[in-house]
């Protein structure tokens, strides 16, 4: 049975829907109506988020078709605060772990597309798994993403069995706490599996909501074709019970301001649909040259680097409680520019490719053959070297995940001082396991000074005791304390 087959009713069951969520329309009348917003227009848009909520797509249109020079000076700053307001200056680490490029699917952009001959594909093995996760341990990393093409050999039971060996895996400085997942839609059952062995955020990324140009990135015939089986996966997912998810799009498949007012749709259709609960993270990728994709080359809706610092700028502004990722697919003088503007997650030390960790141990080079390039190579150190030289302090917390603050937990206790309360003291632990036990001697002084500077904010509160008593057992051999 191929998937198609498989997944038929499911489609059938949307093809029913007279329209969904997403209105390509509406969305670009309301984008021409604010064509020339004056610079009232877009204050008055500032001064409501500055009340940290989320705004309606309409002002959101006006942020986007702002070209006053001043004001969207004004809207990066508020974005700032914005960010430091809800996540403190923390800034979470992650790294991909890919487990297979197999893909039934063939979209034009996509180094792992089934017509691409480019590619050798390959699917890890456990004990393979076991090597990938083992190098990043001992790099550091704590938490990671595992992507998957879509392919029988990587269906949902395949997914579990990766995700408990992953879980499994120990050495002397510890282990991968949070494994998250990025792979292609899945049914409500094949959810709740997932649920069950542990899953962290659930990725799914629509990569554009613009009708016509998803029907001409993702050819007919193919099961990633289907739009409406994309767009209503989250859905799918909060009725399994996995309130942990994460939405993005491709940037440079179609015109970036449709697609932040897609985003934008995406999330109120979901906090409308369950209860507040919208997207824990927005991720917002620009695409870059894959291998043997010339498509991916020069995409006719490219976005420049001054484009692209203003829409993370709005996303912050437009859904405050949102976390922001910049992956590695941005150069660093990019996303050193834009982490200041609400980007909350980062991943740093990335290899992409299957097998790509062990192969950057061996003598061969970093693999050639990927599904896309990245502009940021380097070593979890030097990126958390910097991200301290920028005087936020790098976590690699996953205590609310495994305490259960996810979903609606989570979103209700985003806008009192949590964070100030609980994440600021787990990304100082995290930190200070960090500087212990892999960061060079620069890292590492860089690092001290940020964690005193830290410590000392909670001079005079009841978790000041806490803090130092936790610290000093970490200095004595213990790990993975939290709060």
């Amino acid at each position: 049975m191929n998937f198609l087959e498989k997944y038929k009713k499911e489609f059938e069951e949307y093809d029913k829907l007279d329209h969904d969520f997403i209105d390509d329309q509406k969305i670009w009348a309301q984008l021409n109506k604010w064509e020339n917003p004056s610079r009232e227009d877009v204050r008055r848009v500032l001064k409501k988020a500055e009340q940290c909520v989320r705004l309606d797509p309409e002002e959101t249109a006006i942020l986007i078709q702002n070209q006053d020079q001043d004001t969207i000076q004004e809207m990066y700053a508020l974005a700032h605060r914005l960010k430091e307001e809800v996540y403190g200056d923390r800034i979470v680490f992650f790294a991909p772990l890919y487990i297979s490029d197999e893909c039934a699917n063939n979209c034009r952009y996509c180094g792992f597309r089934s017509s691409n001959k480019a590619i050798r594909r390959k699917t890890l093995s456990m004990d393979e798994i076991e090597e990938e996760v083992r190098i990043m341990i001992e790099e550091g990393q704590k938490r990671t993403v595992l992507v998957y093409g879509e392919s029988p050999k990587t269906e949902v039971d395949f997914m579990g069995e990766t995700i408990k060996k992953v879980y499994s895996v120990k050495t002397r400085h510890g282990e991968i706490r949070r494994a998250n997942i990025n792979c292609a839609p899945l049914t409500v059952e094949e959810l709740k599996k997932l649920k069950e062995v542990g899953i962290g955020t659930f990725q799914v990324f629509q990569e554009t909501y613009h009708h016509q140009t998803y029907r001409e990135m993702h050819p007919q015939g193919t099961i990633k074709g289907h739009y409406r089986w994309r767009l209503y996966c989250m859905d799918r997912a909060q009725q399994a019970g996995v309130d942990d998810n994460g939405i993005g799009v491709l940037f440079g498949l179609y015109d970036w301001r449709f697609e932040v007012m897609g985003l934008l749709y995406h999330t109120i259709h979901l906090e409308e649909t369950f209860n507040g609960v919208g997207p824990h993270t927005i991720s917002f990728p620009r695409i870059t040259p894959a291998t043997g994709t010339p498509f991916s080359e020069h995409p006719e809706y490219a976005v420049s680097d001054e484009d692209y610092k203003k829409l993370v700028a709005i996303l912050r502004l437009s859904v405050p409680y949102t976390g922001l990722i910049c992956t590695a697919r941005e150069p660093e003088n990019v996303r050193s520019q834009v982490i200041p503007f609400g980007v909350s997650q980062i991943d740093g030390g990335t290899r992409i490719g299957v097998g790509a960790y062990a192969k950057s141990k061996s003598a061969n080079a970093l693999p050639d053959q990927e599904q896309f390039s990245i502009g940021d190579d380097r070593s979890l150190d030097d990126v958390v070297k910097e991200i301290c030289d920028m005087e936020f302090i790098p976590s690699f917390c996953t205590a609310c995940y495994r305490a259960g603050r996810t979903g609606e937990h989570f979103m209700k206790v985003a806008k009192s001082r949590f964070v100030h309360n609980f994440c600021i003291p787990n990304a100082i632990f995290t930190l200070k396991e960090y500087l212990m036990d892999y960061a060079s001697g620069e890292t590492r002084t860089k690092g001290e000074r940020i964690l005193k500077q830290h410590v000392e904010k909670f001079q005079g509160e009841p978790v000041y005791g806490t803090i130092l008593s936790n610290l000093r057992r970490i200095e004595n051999g213990e790990r993975d304390l939290r709060l």
